[in-house]
């Protein structure tokens, strides 16, 4: 007679909490959303990761006021090309980057700020 072990202690333990990638490309691919639309579409991994669960309402609130803040800063410094200032120019590049790294940074575990 085999002996037959409980079925549920050979499953894996399910997540403590949504996950936001499923797998490395998918990481990769929601990276690079902030990069690839120059910043207009970097507030869209947080409200999908809000609606996933995966982080609270007022983090993806707060990077969409960021890029209405940026882009609307910017239109009102230089409305123009022909009296350029660096301010929005660099206010939206280190946005960016502030939003990429937070959007590949959703799923590591040691990171619990707005999850």
């Amino acid at each position: 007679m085999a002996h037959n072990p409980h079925p549920y202690l050979r499953t894996p333990l399910a997540p403590s909490r949504p996950r936001m990638f499923a797998s490395t490309p998918a990481k990769v691919l929601w990276t690079l959303v902030p990069v690839v639309t120059f910043g207009l579409a970097l507030a869209v991994p947080f409200v999908v990761a809000t609606a996933k669960g995966v982080v609270k309402l007022w983090l993806a609130a707060a990077y969409v006021m960021a890029e209405i803040t940026v882009f609307s800063l910017g239109m009102v410094i230089s409305p123009t090309d022909d009296e350029g200032s660096a301010v929005p120019g660099l206010l939206l590049t280190l946005l960016i980057i502030t939003s990429a790294t937070h959007t590949a940074l959703l799923d590591h575990d040691k990171v619990r700020l707005a999850k």
